[in-house]
C-alpha cells in the first residue's frame, strides 16, 4: 500500500485533487439553496407553497437512493477502485441533469408544473446522490491520521469556499446576460454544470484510492449494514448536529434574496452580502483548522453556531431599522461562524467510522456517507419546504410589493427560526464524546470499544 495514503504523509497535489471536486459540489449545494424556491416561485410560476412542497418530495426520493448508494459504493471493486468510478461515469449524467431542471417547461399549469418540479428534482438529487456519496467516501480512504483528516477537509473547503462564492455570485450576472430569465437560468444550469463537471473529472484524475480485494469489502445485508449505522451513537449525535446545522443555514440562504429584494427593495444587495459572507468564510476556514488542533473538533463547531445565531437574532431585531449598510456588517460577522462550519463535521465522521469499524471489524465508509448525505438534503429539504409555507402563510405574492405579514415572514426565516434550530445544533453536540484522547484509544492495536 502506498504509505502516502495513510498515516500523515498526504501531499499537497494530493489534498487538493481531492479538494477540487467540492469547488464544484458546493457550488452545486450552493445555488440550489439559494436559488431553488427563488427559480421556481419567480420564473416557474408556482405559488410559493407548492414550490416548497415539490422541493420536499424531491427529496424524500433520496431516502432511497443515498442509503443504497452508499451500500453499492462500500461493495465496489474496479480497478479504478472504489469510489472513482462513480465520479468518472456520474459527471456528464450530473451536468445534463442540472441543465433541465433550470431549463423552464414550456407549459403552464399548477399540477403539470409541480409534477414536473418534483420529476426534475428527483433526477437532479440521484445524479448528485452518485457522484457526492462515492467522493465523501474518499476521506478515510485517503488518511487514518486524526489531524491529517483536518488538514484534508481544510483543502476541500477552501476549494468549497470558492465554489459557494461561484454559486452564490455567479447566478445573477449569469441569468441577466440573457433577454428573459428564463433563458438565464437555463444557460446558467449549462455553463455551472459544465464547471462541476470539470472539477469532478479532476478529482478523479487527482486522486487515488487504497487497493482494495473482495476479502476488504463488507458482506452485510442493506437492513443490517444501516441498523450498525444507527447503533453508532457518536454518528447519531453528528448527524443530528448536522441536519440542524444545515437546516438552518438553508433557512438563511433560501430566504436571503427575498430579505434584500423585499425589506430594502435592493435586488442587487444579494450578491453582495452573499459575497461578503462567504469571503470572510473563506478567511477563517483555514483559521478554524488552527482552532481546531487547540480546542478540539467539537469546540470549534460549536463556535459557529454560537456567532451564527446571534447574527440572526440582531438582524430580526435591528436589520429593518438600521439598514442595509448594518445588514452588510452582519453578514461578515456571520462569515466568520460560517467559516467555522466547514471543516470540523466533516472532519468528526471519519472519526466516528474509524469507532465503528473497531467495534464491529467492518468499515461501510459508504453507508455512513450516504446517511450523511441524505440528511444533509433532508435538511435542506425541510428548510425549503417549511419557507414556502411561511411565506404563503404571510401573504407573499412573486414579484409584487410586499404586505406587513410576508414582510414579517420573511423576517421570522432569517432570525428566530434558524437561530433556535442553531442553538438546538450547540447542544447536541456537547453530548459528543470522541475527542483526540478518545480517538487515539480506538486506534490503538487490542482496543475494542462497545
Amino acid at each position: 500500500m502506498d504509505k502516502s495514503m495513510v498515516g500523515g504523509g498526504l501531499s499537497v497535489k494530493q489534498k487538493l485533487g481531492f479538494g477540487i471536486f467540492d469547488l464544484g459540489g458546493n457550488m452545486f449545494f450552493t445555488l440550489m439553496g439559494f436559488w431553488t424556491l427563488n427559480f421556481l416561485t419567480d420564473t416557474v410560476g408556482l405559488a410559493a407553497a407548492l414550490a416548497g412542497t415539490a422541493v420536499m418530495m424531491g427529496k424524500a426520493w433520496d431516502a432511497v437512493t443515498d442509503p443504497v448508494m452508499g451500500f453499492i459504493s462500500d461493495r465496489t471493486l474496479s480497478r479504478w477502485g472504489r469510489r472513482r468510478p462513480y465520479l468518472l461515469f456520474g459527471a456528464i449524467p450530473m451536468l445534463l441533469a442540472m441543465w433541465f431542471f433550470f431549463t423552464k417547461p414550456g407549459f403552464s399549469g399548477s399540477l403539470a408544473l409541480t409534477i414536473w418540479a418534483t420529476l426534475a428534482l428527483m433526477l437532479l438529487n440521484t445524479a448528485a446522490t452518485v457522484i457526492n456519496i462515492p467522493y465523501s467516501s474518499l476521506t478515510p480512504e485517503l488518511s487514518d491520521d486524526y489531524h491529517e483528516r483536518t488538514s484534508l477537509n481544510g483543502y476541500r473547503f477552501g476549494c468549497a469556499i470558492f465554489g459557494t462564492i461561484l454559486g452564490a455570485a455567479a447566478v445573477q450576472p449569469l441569468v441577466d446576460i440573457f433577454p428573459t430569465k428564463a433563458r438565464g437560468f437555463s444557460m446558467m444550469g449549462l455553463i455551472l454544470g459544465t464547471v462541476m463537471l470539470i472539477t469532478t473529472l479532476l478529482t478523479f484524475c487527482g486522486t487515488k484510492e487504497k487497493v482494495h480485494t473482495k476479502a476488504d469489502l463488507p458482506t452485510g445485508s442493506l437492513l443490517s449494514t444501516y441498523r450498525a449505522v444507527f447503533s453508532n451513537k457518536p454518528f447519531v449525535l453528528l448527524l443530528l448536529t448536522y441536519a440542524f446545522h444545515i437546516m438552518a443555514l438553508t433557512f438563511v440562504q433560501s430566504i436571503l434574496v427575498y430579505y434584500t429584494r423585499y425589506v430594502y427593495n435592493s435586488a442587487d444587495l444579494t450578491t453582495i452580502a452573499m459575497l461578503l459572507l462567504l469571503l470572510v468564510a473563506m478567511v477563517f476556514i483555514p483559521i478554524s483548522v488552527l482552532v481546531s488542533k487547540r480546542i478540539g473538533k467539537k469546540r470549534t463547531y460549536q463556535i459557529c453556531f454560537g456567532i451564527i445565531s446571534s447574527a440572526c437574532i440582531i438582524i430580526f431585531f435591528l436589520g429593518h431599522i438600521l439598514g442595509p449598510h448594518f445588514f452588510l456588517g452582519m453578514m461578515v460577522y456571520a462569515g466568520i461562524g460560517v467559516g467555522f462550519s466547514y471543516v470540523a463535521p466533516y472532519a468528526m465522521v471519519p472519526d466516528t467510522i474509524d469507532f465503528a469499524a473497531t467495534r464491529d471489524g467492518e468499515r461501510n465508509e459508504g453507508a455512513y456517507y450516504g446517511m450523511w448525505t441524505f440528511v444533509s438534503k433532508l435538511g435542506t429539504a425541510l428548510s425549503v419546504f417549511l419557507s414556502g409555507i411561511i411565506l404563503s402563510l404571510g401573504g407573499y405574492i412573486a414579484e409584487a410589493v410586499q404586505g406587513s405579514g410576508a414582510i414579517m415572514a420573511i423576517r421570522f426565516l432569517i432570525g428566530p427560526i434558524p437561530a433556535i434550530i442553531f442553538i438546538g445544533a450547540l447542544v447536541v453536540i456537547q453530548f459528543y464524546p470522541l475527542d483526540e484522547k478518545a480517538f487515539r484509544e480506538i486506534k490503538t492495536p487490542g482496543q475494542n470499544r462497545g
